[in-house]
């Protein structure tokens, strides 16, 4: 996999901020629940946009 080939910016989308490719859901937002300890599984389930290969 090409490094960032699955964040986005675009200005029109999030106010620019990273995205997930295609979900609209900001880096930071996932960030967030990683530095609270999270567990991918439980990241993954919350948000069904992402999949395994935006968490390589």
């Amino acid at each position: 996999m090409i490094p960032f080939e699955r964040i986005e910016l675009d200005p029109k989308v999030c106010n620019g901020k990273p995205e997930i490719k295609g979900s609209r859901i900001p880096v930071t937002v996932i960030l967030e629940h990683i530095a609270e300890g999270e567990f991918w599984e439980k990241i993954l389930a919350h948000y069904p946009e992402i999949t395994n290969e935006d968490t390589a």
